[in-house]
C-alpha cells in the first residue's frame, strides 16, 4: 500500500501539472480539494482519468467521487479494493 500510495503522488504531480509539489509535500491524510492541495472539480476530472489510464478502473457512482478522492490515501484504498473485486 506505502508503494502505491507513493506512486499515486507522483502520478497525482504529473496529470495535474503541479509543478512547485513534491511527493514527499503531499501527506497520505491530507484532503486533496479545499484544503490541502486545493484542487477543484476540472482537477477531479483529471483523476478520474488518472483511474481509467494507470489502474482500469472507473468509479461505480458519481456519488463515490468525493469519498475516494478524499485523499491519496483514500484513492489507494479505492483501487487496492476495486482491484482485489476484480480477481
Amino acid at each position: 500500500m506505502n508503494e502505491l500510495i507513493s506512486d499515486l503522488k507522483t502520478q497525482i504531480i504529473a496529470q495535474l501539472n503541479l509543478q512547485d509539489v513534491k511527493p514527499e509535500d503531499i501527506a497520505d491524510d491530507e484532503p486533496l480539494f479545499v484544503e490541502g492541495l486545493g484542487l477543484d472539480s476540472i482537477d477531479a476530472l483529471e483523476l478520474i482519468v488518472l483511474l481509467q489510464q494507470n489502474y482500469k478502473i472507473k468509479l461505480s457512482k458519481a456519488d463515490d467521487g468525493p469519498k475516494v478522492f478524499r485523499s491519496v490515501k483514500t484513492i489507494a484504498e479505492y483501487i487496492t479494493n476495486h482491484q482485489e473485486q476484480k480477481i
